[in-house]
């Protein structure tokens, strides 16, 4: 496909008639700078959720000691990939469609230390009276075929800008750093069509992503006993200290 941005942020599109190209309706093109208004307000819904994440992470450190994010990336999906995406599911090709169509425009990608981390941090968002939960998918709990594990919501979020306010949506992806290094590895497999023994590979990741999801477990396991060990320590030092 070669519809790209140009460093403005307008959409340009070259060698049209190339093979294998999608043929993108003029009115798209000529909606430039709708479509950089709507990047620009995805990028302010990104801004407004991770904003969210990063109080939660300082409150829960105090509540806490311990920082249960570990990190937080996003990103705003690509134009070309944002084309692509429509075309594939047979949706007009058009800012409309976009913002009607497509949920994972804007996305943001929390590192958590341990799974139970994951679920604190999902459950404390989602209560935001401020944040609508469109979408929840636990592959988690529910893997997928691959091995695949991460916990995803779709919310909405309100942004405010000059003139109004504005519902904005936001996958948010929240996995354990072992999560997130499986799936960055297979990501890359899916791009690498011609590695010999495809199948076989992917079977060993499928093994992998079981073995990582019993260290998370195990991990989480000995983290409650250090925490319930320390909690014993504590109290018998309570019970020493002279009133």
């Amino acid at each position: 496909m070669n519809i790209s941005m140009n460093p403005n942020g307008e959409l340009y599109q070259s060698a049209v008639n190339a093979p294998g190209t999608i043929e993108i309706p003029e009115s798209f093109l000529n909606e430039a700078r709708q479509f950089r208004e709507l990047n620009m307000r995805y990028t302010c819904a990104i801004r407004e959720v991770k904003t969210k994440l990063e109080v939660l992470n300082d409150d829960l450190a105090i509540r806490n000691q311990r920082n249960p994010i570990q990190m937080i990336k996003s990103r705003v999906k690509k134009p070309e990939s944002i084309i692509e995406k429509l075309h594939r599911r047979g949706f007009p090709i058009s800012v409309k469609s976009v913002r009607e169509n497509l949920y994972d425009v804007a996305g943001i990608r929390v590192i958590c230390s341990f799974v139970d981390d994951i679920y604190t941090v999902a459950e404390m968002l989602a209560r935001q009276d401020d944040i609508n939960v469109l979408m929840v998918k636990d592959y988690i709990r529910c893997p997928k075929v691959n091995g695949y594990r991460s916990y995803h919501m779709i919310i909405e979020v309100p942004v405010f800008f000059s003139d109004r306010k504005e519902n904005m949506r936001v996958e948010v992806q929240i996995r354990t750093i072992a999560m997130d290094f499986w799936a960055s590895l297979d990501h890359q497999m899916k791009y690498k069509k011609d590695v010999e023994d495809a199948s076989e590979i992917s079977e060993e990741l499928k093994e992998c992503a079981e073995v990582i999801a019993q260290t998370d477990l195990k991990m989480l396991s000995l983290r409650r006993k250090i925490e319930d060990r320390e909690s014993k320590e504590n109290l018998l030092q309570f019970d020493k200290d002279p009133m």
